[in-house]
């Protein structure tokens, strides 16, 4: 009987947190196509919403600016997250992050290799960084792959190729300067300027792998339990974190691709939904995508109007804030004691 209220309680927890999270990504929604350096106030976004051929200047901002702003904070903070979530339980590690896959180096290479080829280049910068942000995530699990796959292994591979890519970066900016103008947006990571042409291609690779990671989380779930146990239940295991790490990489490079390398997202996100929370896989991922949305989108809005009229990217935002935030939380958590 109390097994039973208590998954009752639980299962209204989380209902009550996903629906929470979802009310305040609705109301930031509202808030981010409201917030510029130009105000839109509920009435003029109703009215260009009635009337989609408006050509006013508030239309213009609307339509041009702030819908695809908001759009890709939105799609970016899930992937980020959800990624991050993804990446924490195969790894079983809570301070994990996306770019322990090699994602984030790979990206950033491929970025400054095009930077480096001219200006006639830059407007397959997304593509590039998509493309190699899959090529180190791939290079990290072939190299885990041949030395057996397990949790180490892959951390470690992916900390030996970040390094080398990102000596390769440092390498093309310190011989050709000039790639740094074209580099330092990516690397920053920045929301201004997005059109629906650049979040476009990343919508069609976000949204396929999301819901495949929920099919999953069954999966998740059993591997949460260790390595031997999943073994003895049946599951390859070499096979299904492949395929999570795998879908976890199509997540932050489509990301990356538009947004550049956003950090903090896809570390404090999950480890928080994590603490806060249940650790049913299910749970974990939707929360952790909501949550990663809320963030983003929340840093974006206040990146556009505590600085007018200049506007902070919201990478460096998220960082500054980020940060400090994540270092007071492990101290609290662990008793004003960083070591053991």
């Amino acid at each position: 009987m109390k097994n039973s209220q208590t998954f009752s309680i639980r299962n209204s927890k989380k209902k009550a947190i996903l629906a929470g999270l979802l009310f305040l990504l609705l109301v930031l929604i509202v808030c981010s196509l409201c917030s510029g350096a130009v105000r839109l106030s509920p009435a003029d976004i109703l009215h260009v919403l009635i009337n989609p051929q408006d050509h006013s200047l508030q239309g213009s901002i609307f339509l041009l600016s702030r819908v695809p702003r908001t759009c890709g904070s939105v799609l970016a903070g899930m992937a980020f997250a959800a990624s991050g979530a993804v990446i924490q339980t195969v790894l079983n590690n809570p301070l994990a992050a996306p770019n322990i896959i090699g994602v984030n180096s790979g990206a950033g290479l491929a970025v400054a290799l095009v930077s480096l080829a001219g200006t006639a280049y830059l407007r397959i910068l997304p593509a590039a960084a998509m493309a190699g942000a899959l090529c180190g995530a791939a290079v990290v699990l072939v190299i885990a792959g041949k030395t057996g796959a397990s949790r180490m292994t892959t951390i470690l591979a992916g900390i030996a190729v970040s390094s080398i890519f990102s000596a390769c970066i440092d390498a093309i900016i310190t011989l050709a300067p000039d790639t740094l103008v074209s580099y330092s947006w990516f690397r920053i990571g920045s929301l201004a300027g997005l059109t629906m042409s650049r979040i476009r291609p990343a919508f069609f690779m976000i949204l396929p792998a999301f819901l495949l990671l929920l099919s999953l989380a069954k999966q998740m779930d059993v591997l949460m339990l260790g390595e031997s146990t999943a073994h003895s239940l049946g599951m390859n295991v070499k096979r299904i974190r492949t395929i999570l790490l795998v879908l976890a990489a199509f997540l932050t490079g489509a990301a990356v691709s538009f947004a550049g390398m956003i950090g903090f997202v896809g570390l404090i996100v999950p480890h928080i939904i994590r603490r806060a929370g249940d650790e049913d896989s299910l749970y974990v991922l939707l929360s952790s995508a909501l949550g990663g949305a809320v963030l983003l989108t929340l840093c974006d809005i206040a990146a556009r109007i505590l600085f007018r009229p200049y506007e902070m990217p919201v990478g460096i935002l998220l960082s500054l804030l980020g940060g400090p935030f994540f270092i007071g939380l492990l101290i609290k958590q662990r008793g004003g004691r960083i070591h053991d």
